[in-house]
């Protein structure tokens, strides 16, 4: 417990401090959650501080993960009007169509050949690693920084993508599971079936109810804007929870749920749910991203050997752009925006997420997970550290073009 504790003022320092000083940060090269996880790294293996069992460092890392991604996903949906979010739904829906299943094969294949896992394993660690994390992303498009280098509708299509693809990839995962873990075939597709489904019916009807209820509040006067930033949060945790209880994608339910609610409430109930984005890319990412820090597996790291380093970096330049390049005739946009893109799939909370998740349902090979962190790790590294110059890139090159 008074490890645990040590973490709770460890984290809550680090807050105070990013919110004293946040239009700094916002300016250098360093995200939030890179602050975190070195804080943790620094506090687990290098001073010793903390140091949690490896079942109870899973169970945690698996609900915190669950629950910052559902309010995570409800600020995606609710960063932008549903309108806006309609410009982009043919790029986004060609991308997921085939750029994701594009992603698990090249994140798959470079496990197999470099790493050299057993097939079914690496096509495992490929689907883990195959969404676009909805965290990491927010701290590269929201913000006024990002909101003055990047037009509207890059940002719209980053948010769109990791919003969606977070809770399909629960599909390739099941799937992938399947010869993993050696579950039956049946049952599994069954669950992929219904997980889809289930968690559209689920979202459309609980994010219908949650924006009718609102806006017969607002027009009583019962409800105050503050409460809605709440209110948005809670919605996102009930919709996850109603969905676990269906056994549906929790994750696409959460942000069907958000959508939903989106299209009822109109623009002018968003103004309070719009701060959602801030919040969560600065204080509520910076728990999870400590204990990733905390837990760091480096013993199994070396243990993988330095191949583990090649494939890492070759997951960040080899999974997302050349699946981009591919796609680009039906993506239909100019090469600025696709290099942009084609980097800025950072890989964090939504594969932390399906790693544990593998691991609870019988995937136990410690090298999944090793792998997999090291990827995670890798990522917010380097996605944090480029965040704001590639921001400036993107500027830099629009100015030159309108010259």
């Amino acid at each position: 417990m008074d490890l645990l504790h040590l973490g709770y003022a460890l984290v809550g320092v680090l807050a105070v401090l990013l919110a004293f000083w946040s239009e700094a940060i916002r300016r250098v090269p360093m995200s939030e959650p890179l602050l975190a996880l070195s804080l943790g790294v620094l506090a687990g293996p290098v001073l010793g501080l903390i140091d949690l069992r490896n079942h109870d460092a899973s169970a945690l890392m698996l609900e915190a993960s669950r629950i910052l991604l559902a309010i995570s996903l409800m600020a995606v949906a609710l960063r932008f009007q549903l309108s806006q979010y309609r410009a982009v739904i043919r790029p986004v829906a060609v991308l997921l169509a085939g750029g994701m299943a594009g992603m698990a094969v090249v994140s798959a294949g470079l496990a197999w050949l470099v790493l050299g896992l057993p097939l079914a394993l690496a096509l495992l660690l490929g689907a883990c690693l195959t969404p676009t994390d909805p965290v990491l992303a927010s701290s590269v498009v929201s913000g006024g920084p990002a909101e003055r280098q990047l037009p509207a509708r890059l940002r719209q299509f980053i948010s769109a993508e990791s919003g969606a693809n977070d809770g399909l990839a629960f599909v390739f995962v099941v799937f992938a599971l399947i010869a993993a873990a050696h579950r039956p075939a049946g049952g599994q597709i069954r669950e992929a079936v219904w997980g889809v489904l289930g968690a559209v019916l689920v979202g459309v009807i609980i994010g219908y109810a949650a924006g009718r209820a609102v806006t017969s509040a607002e027009a009583r006067e019962d409800v105050d804007q503050g409460s809605l930033l709440i209110f948005a949060v809670v919605l996102g945790v009930a919709a996850l929870g109603v969905a676990r209880l269906l056994h549906t994608d929790a994750l696409l339910a959460v942000f069907v749920t958000g959508l939903a609610y989106n299209g009822v409430i109109g623009n002018e109930s968003r103004a309070s749910e719009q701060k959602l984005d801030d919040a969560l890319t600065r204080y509520l990412v910076l728990p999870l991203f400590f204990l990733l820090g905390v837990e760091v597996p480096w013993r199994d790291w070396l243990d993988l050997g330095w191949l583990a380093g090649v494939f890492a970096v070759a997951v960040l330049l080899l999974r997302r752009l050349p699946v981009l390049v591919a796609f680009k005739p039906a993506l239909g946009l100019p090469w600025r925006d696709m290099l942009f893109l084609g980097w800025f799939g950072p890989i964090g909370v939504s594969a932390l997420f399906y790693l544990t998740y593998s691991h609870a349902n019988g995937a136990r090979d410690p090298r999944l997970w090793a792998a997999g962190s090291l990827v995670v790790a890798l990522s917010t590294l380097v996605h944090g550290v480029t965040a704001t110059l590639g921001r400036r890139w993107y500027a830099a090159r629009s100015q030159a073009s309108r010259v």
